[in-house]
Order: structure tokens, then sequence, then C-alpha cells
């Protein structure tokens, strides 16, 4: 009955946990959630009264499939100004979401057989897209001594004659790792001289710590800028994940290809969230910098709490919202009936035990490890600190 491609297609780990919190939520216990990904904060004001103006206006009528003019033509602008990349609005394809960019990006330029190299730990539907385009995602493990981060022998050597993209996501969902221009700049050397694609997401490019300086990749040369899709969005800078609007800008030819993708699956994304989105972008970005501020104080609590359990290993990310910690330190041992072998099995005996939900390591490619997200309330992070050194204290 169902397609072969289905039968490739892995289940979400992060709403498979989301599911079992919700439930537990339902029965009326409180479930602590570090599973979250998406900012707690509210869309600002400003913009939610731009999406009332827009209804206001009539603006609730289909727009041309690539988006309204004037949003990718500020698109573009912010992409000048910003990452120091220059595009025309026929470069722009405004998308249902960030992950409807990279989905078309895939199906765009991903034939049967063709590789697609994939740092891990990854975002967990990076190789179920590049699978279902009848692709071979191919992993390179980039390991906590290095901050998650790949190295340029890694990605030479696997590099064969089949490999047609290279899937970066910067700063990464689920270590929160970013690179700098430097370490681009040699990977992307690296990519260009092999004749690969790069496909970036850069949904948390506002969200870096400790006065990083972030590049977009496609600002490092005019070769790289026209081998490669950028993917971004309103979600993450500005909390709008429920708007569902997300963008790609890449050269003429392959963003053409992607609108015709989208043209015959959902079409243009929601005209109220693209004027909101205008607005967002128009807009002064004093409230960003202020969720930036309050996401690094929880950073650095977090991490601080989480280097004083004995057996946990957690480096300090520059980006996203997100810890992963290894805990692999913990394998073997027990609690309450809970027998722990695995990142599944760990993060099971803490949302049962400290009703505390956080995503399993093995969900993004790394067994050993798990994802903390910190986007919630210092009392919540206190809270569910609190809970999961109780019960790990306990383990036998």
């Amino acid at each position: 009955m169902l397609a072969r491609r289905v039968e490739k297609t892995g289940q979400s780990s992060t709403m498979q946990i989301a599911a079992r919190a919700f439930a537990l939520k339902e029965q009326g216990i409180d479930i602590i959630n570090f599973n979250i990904g998406e900012p707690d904060f509210p869309t600002p004001e400003y913009i939610k009264k731009a999406a009332i103006r827009a209804i206001n206006d009539n603006q609730t009528k289909y727009t041309t499939n690539s988006g309204i003019y004037n949003l990718r033509k500020a698109i573009c602008e912010k992409l000048l100004h910003e990452n120091h990349v220059q595009y025309h609005p026929e470069e722009i394809l405004v998308t249902n979401g960030a992950k409807q960019a990279v989905y078309n990006a895939v199906l765009a330029s991903v034939d049967d057989g063709d590789e697609v190299i994939i740092p891990a730990p990854y975002w967990p539907s990076f190789p179920e897209m590049v699978r279902i385009a009848c692709g071979k995602p191919v992993f390179i493990e980039g390991g906590l001594d290095n901050g998650f981060k790949i190295s340029a022998r890694q990605l030479e050597k696997a590099i064969t004659s089949k490999t047609k993209a290279f899937s970066l996501n910067n700063p990464c969902n689920p270590t929160g790792a970013v690179y700098s221009r430097q370490e681009l700049s040699i990977l992307a050397d690296i990519l260009i001289r092999n004749k690969v694609n790069i496909i970036s997401d850069e949904i948390y490019e506002k969200l870096v710590f400790d006065d990083f300086k972030y590049t977009c990749i496609a600002s490092i040369s005019e070769k790289v800028k026209n081998n490669t899709i950028i993917v971004n969005g309103a979600s993450k800078a500005f909390a709008m994940t429920g708007w569902r609007l997300g963008y790609a800008a890449g050269p003429a030819e392959w963003i053409k290809a992607m609108d015709m993708i989208q043209s015959h699956s959902t079409s243009a994304a929601s005209t109220i969230s693209q004027f909101a989105t205008l607005t967002a972008l128009q807009e002064p970005q004093k409230i960003v910098m202020e969720m930036v501020a309050e996401f690094q104080k929880r950073r650095d609590y977090m991490v601080k709490r989480l280097k004083r359990i004995k057996g946990i290993n957690c480096s300090v990310p520059q980006g996203a919202f997100y810890l992963f910690p290894e805990i692999s330190f913990f394998f073997g041992k027990s609690y309450n009936g809970f027998k722990i072998n695995n990142s599944v099995n760990f993060v099971e005996c803490l949302l049962e035990e400290a009703k505390t939900a956080m995503v399993p390591g093995s969900g993004f490619g790394m067994e050993g490890y798990v994802r903390i997200s910190y986007a919630n309330s210092m009392d919540n992070l206190e809270k569910g600190m609190d809970n999961i050194e109780n019960v790990l204290s306990k383990l036998a």
C-alpha cells in the first residue's frame, strides 16, 4: 500500500519525546520541557500588530508563489547589510517555514544515488529529506573535543565522485556550535574545488554569544555564493515559529527549480505571515538583542549546573539555545526499575522520574549525548536541574 520511501524515513526523536511529555502533562503531571526547539518569548508586539493590520487591510488572498515582492526585496537588503552578500528578488524564495526551504533545495538538486555529506550531530530532518529524494546521506562526526565541528581532513576524505551536496547547519542544532569565518573558508574551498553544492541552514544566525562575529558562508566569495543555497527565516530570531515563514536565497536557476517544486506542493506561504515578517525585517532589532542576552545568561547558568554533576561532560556553545552534554558515564546504571544502556533510556528515566523532558543524542546521530534546550524561564531551568541532579545522584 505504501511507497518504499516511507519505509526509509525515520520518525523524529524530538517529536516522539514531545508527544510523551505532552501525554504526561495531559494527566496533570508537571513536566519541565528541556526539549523545546523554539524561543519561549512571545512574538514582539510590533510584529503582531503588523499581522493584524494586514488582516484589516484585506491582505488575505494568495500571493505569488515565490512571495510578495517587497518581502523578497527586504530579504535582499537584510542579506546585503547584515551578511554582506548581494542577491536580487528573483534569487529569493519565501517558504512555509525554513524546513520547507531546505526540503525544496534537496529535492531540486539531489538525484537517485547522489551523496549528501552531513556533519553529525545533525538536525534529524536533514538525512530523512535526502533519503526521501532517493539520495544517500554520508555522515561526518564532529567530536566534543573539537566543539562538534568537522575538520578539513574529514571533509576531504568523505567526498567521492557521487558527492552532490554538503549540508551545513550553522549555528548548529543540537550542539550550538558555530563555525568561524576562517573555518568556513577552509571547508568552502574544499567543496568548491570538488564542485559540491552547499545547503546552508542559518536559521539560528542571530542567536550567537560572547560577541562572536557570525559569518554567512555565501559571503566568503562569489564562487561560494554561486554554489550555495542559504536558508533562513523568522522563527528563531523573532520568536515566530508558529507563523511558518522561511526563505531561501541562491542562484536564480536553483531558486527557480525550488519555486516550481513548491508550486506543486504547498504554493505560497501565508500572506499574513509574509506581511508580519516584512515588518520584522524592517524594524530595529533591539528586542532580538534583548532575547539573545537572556539566552546567554541561561546558557551560562545551565553549563555551570551541568558541570557540577559528576559524569557529565558539557562544552560551552556559542550559538542557538541548546546544550549537548555527554552522558555515557551513566550507561549501565539503574534507578527505580530503569536500566540505562543508551541515551533513549537516559531520557526516558529523567522524563518519568525527574519530570524533565530532553532529547536523546541518538536522534541526532550521536549516541552517548542528550540535547537540552534552555529556551525556558530561569525558574523552570532551576527546577529542572534540581530534579535532574536529584535523580542522577541516586543512580546505582
